[in-house]
């Protein structure tokens, strides 16, 4: 492990990032539903979370990953989940419309802040502090696009612990002006329907959860 931390130590993004830009952003300002920025890992995950709270809320589906250190793997999930996007805004044209916006990838910003902890267990601080990197941006884009809600489609996997998203999201919040939905996806079956929902539409299943570190603990097991 102290290889693969020592890895990443000097990594440095590359003139993709200048590239990364909104996909489309869709506004009805008739039949006012409250606004909500979704932070998506990938397009699974995102799935049943989309599918709850599309006909209630105005979704913005927020792609914000810095921690997909493998630019590859990062392109293929942002690409899986713009095709959940498009065949549901398809399939629902007639009741509801889901918006998509793209953060930047800035790889580095993740080191920063994960390399200290490198040799944590997965499910330990350091996934702590990639929770708050990426919904302290979240709550930052939806404060300033003047959303109601924040919220996170992490908390649809059985193996992120819901009671710290919550917290970290509910202190963003408040120091952003803004309200985390406390909504546990994963509740009412909300795995199992994103695994039902992925195999509808076909999307790409990653089996780590994005960080070259959870990739190597995996691979060692």
């Amino acid at each position: 492990m102290k290889e693969k931390c020592d890895t990443y130590v000097g990594f440095r993004t590359n003139e993709f990032q200048n590239k990364v830009l909104p996909v489309y952003m869709h506004t009805d300002l008739t039949n006012r539903k409250p606004r909500i920025l979704l932070h998506a890992c990938c397009g699974p995950c995102s799935t049943s979370c989309v599918e709850r709270l599309a006909f209630d809320y105005d979704v913005t589906v927020f792609y914000y990953n810095p921690n997909i250190t493998d630019q590859e793997e990062y392109l293929l999930r942002r690409d899986n989940l713009i095709k959940f996007i498009d065949a549901f805004n398809d399939e629902f044209k007639e009741r509801t419309h889901v918006n998509y916006i793209e953060g930047e990838y800035k790889v580095e910003d993740f080191i920063k802040v994960a390399q200290p902890l490198c040799h944590e267990p997965e499910g330990g601080k350091r996934c702590d502090v990639c929770f708050e990197l990426r919904l302290e941006e979240t709550g930052r884009i939806a404060s300033g696009l003047g959303m109601d809600y924040f919220a996170t489609a992490m908390a649809v996997s059985p193996h992120k612990d819901y009671a710290s998203i919550l917290r970290i999201g509910e202190s963003i919040g408040a120091s952003n002006n803004i309200k985390f939905l406390d909504v546990d996806f994963k509740k009412k079956n909300g795995f199992g329907r994103s695994i039902e929902l992925s195999k509808k539409y076909g999307l790409y299943r990653q089996k780590f959860c994005g960080c070259e570190y959870a990739r190597a603990m995996m691979k060692s097991r």
